[in-house]
Order: C-alpha cells, then sequence, then structure tokens
C-alpha cells in the first residue's frame, strides 16, 4: 500500500514541475566573462562534450528554443551567449567576419574550450562557416541551421522576410512568416508552441536588438561574407571537417536550396531538408532535430 502511494505522491509532483522547473535551459543562469574589451554574456547547461551556439540576427541567449537546447544538452554541454552590444553582452558588436572570428576564438579561451564542436543558425551559421575556415583545427564538427554559403546565392532575402524582420518587436504573425511556413496549418502550430515556450522566460523582448545601427552591423558582417574576398567558398570544398547541413524548403531568409551547387563538391557534408518548414527548423522540429544534431556529433 504504501509503494502504491510513494508512486502516486511521486506522479502528482512529476505533473506539478513546471515547464520552466523541468527545462535546464530555462533553469540556467546567465554568467559573464571578458573577452578582450568586451562582458559577454552566456548560459551554460547539460553534460557531455562542449558544443557552441552561434545565433541568428537579431537572436539572444533568450530566444533559442527551450526544448531544442534541452534535447542537445543530453548529451552535450552547451554554451550559448550574446555577441557583444547584444542582448545582455556588453561592448562593439562585431561589423566583420573577422572581427566575428576573433571574438568567437576569444570566447572559446575564456570558457577553456581547447575543442570543441560548434553550430550556427542563420547569420550565426555565416560566422561558424568563417570562423572554422580561419581557425581550422578547433572544431571537431559543425552543424549549420537554415545558412547560406559564403560567396554569392542565386536565390536572396525575400521581401516578406524583410518586411517583417526590422520592426522593432515581433508578434507570432511576424514569426510565423520568419520561421516557420504560414502556408502550413501543421508549421502555424509548431509556431505557437514554440513561440510560448520561449516566452517562459520572462524579459525575452527587452533584450531583442531593435536599433538600426545594429542592424547595420550585421548586414555589414554578412555583406563581405558574401562578397568573399578571401575565397571562404573554395576554402570551405576543400575543408575535411565533418559537416552536418539543416534546411527547411520555404526558408524565405537563407534559401537552403542555394548549396545545391556545392552538394557535389563539399567534401564531408550530411544535407537535411524539412518540407512545409521555414527558418527554424529546429523549432519546428526540436525533439527531433535535437536528436539529428546529436546522432551527427557522436560519429
Amino acid at each position: 500500500m504504501r509503494s502504491i502511494l510513494l508512486a502516486v505522491l511521486l506522479a502528482t509532483a512529476a505533473v506539478a514541475l513546471s515547464p520552466a522547473q523541468a527545462s535546464d535551459a530555462l533553469r540556467a543562469p546567465t554568467q559573464t566573462v571578458a573577452v578582450g574589451a568586451d562582458t559577454v554574456a552566456y548560459r551554460t547547461f547539460g553534460q557531455g562534450t562542449p558544443l557552441l551556439l552561434v545565433n541568428r540576427f537579431r537572436g539572444t541567449i533568450d530566444t533559442w528554443d527551450p526544448a531544442f537546447l534541452d534535447a542537445l544538452a543530453r548529451h552535450h554541454t552547451l554554451y550559448v551567449f550574446d555577441l557583444p552590444g547584444i542582448g545582455h553582452s556588453t561592448g562593439t558588436q562585431p561589423d566583420s567576419m573577422e572581427s566575428g572570428v576573433k571574438l568567437l576564438d576569444g570566447l572559446a579561451d575564456a570558457l577553456g574550450l581547447e575543442r570543441f564542436d560548434l553550430l550556427g543558425w542563420s547569420w550565426g551559421g555565416l560566422l561558424a562557416q568563417a570562423y572554422v575556415i580561419d581557425r581550422p583545427g578547433r572544431v571537431e564538427r559543425l552543424v549549420l541551421l537554415a545558412t547560406n554559403p559564403p560567396g554569392k546565392n542565386d536565390i536572396p532575402l525575400q521581401p516578406a522576410f524583410l518586411e517583417r524582420a526590422l520592426k522593432p518587436v515581433n508578434d507570432l504573425a511576424d514569426e510565423e512568416v520568419l520561421f516557420f511556413e504560414p502556408a502550413s496549418a501543421l508549421s502555424r502550430e509548431r509556431a505557437k508552441a514554440s513561440h510560448v515556450r520561449i516566452r517562459q522566460r520572462a524579459g525575452v523582448e527587452a533584450h531583442i536588438p531593435a536599433t538600426q545601427a545594429q542592424f547595420d552591423r550585421y548586414f555589414k558582417a554578412a555583406g563581405g561574407f558574401h562578397a568573399d574576398a578571401a575565397d571562404r567558398r573554395g576554402q570551405l570544398t576543400r575543408l575535411a571537417l565533418p559537416i552536418l547541413l539543416v534546411a527547411g524548403d520555404h526558408d524565405t531568409s537563407t534559401a537552403g536550396q542555394n548549396w545545391f551547387p556545392l552538394i557535389g563538391a563539399l567534401r564531408d557534408t550530411r544535407f537535411v531538408f524539412y518540407s512545409q518548414t521555414g527558418h527554424a527548423p529546429h523549432h519546428q522540429y526540436p525533439e527531433e532535430v535535437g536528436e539529428l544534431v546529436t546522432d551527427f556529433l557522436r560519429w
């Protein structure tokens, strides 16, 4: 009888836990570390091999979907951070890939990461590619989420993305266009669920970059990446580093189809496309993409 009562009490307690209480991503405290003259805010949690995550245009440590991070944290020690001058960090926001690479190198040093896996989403994927090319040998494996390769790409940013991406504050309807596929009922449903999960942490909007000066520095760095004076596109095809690329087929920002000309040229890359999915496949399918990334990083 006592064992039955104990089982009932334990089950009741588990149900009573709020998602925030159950989520490592939502419970992780914000810490800071000095990187040169900048103070970089970061959170670390999970267990296993180190995985450093580089965020999207206007993304902060608050805007990752906690369900995706929790899925990764089962097998990895995660490090999520804000760029200097963005979110919870202070200092000078990078306006070139070269300054971004220097920042990542300094951050990895400050965090004590000699060798690590690297994941970049969107703008963060551009910087992640620049880093593995400019600093070969430090990253074990690279994960690219909804991003584009260096150099000229055939499919540009779509007007529907730009109309909403530069608003000071984005609501759920904006997010459906920016990160999901609004023509799909399933994608809209997943957009709402992700929106709710992210906002379980208070004050998310307060730290999202919203000034033209911040936008311009993002765009300047991305412009240099695509002008590609250093021929990173060519260097990427000679890279033996294992790469996983995950994309949605309706991405209005960084169309995954821009990778098609490189499929036969890259040496060790896996491509995964999700149909009826936009710029955030890992927010539409957090558990599934989390497992996909984890399986890749085990190799």
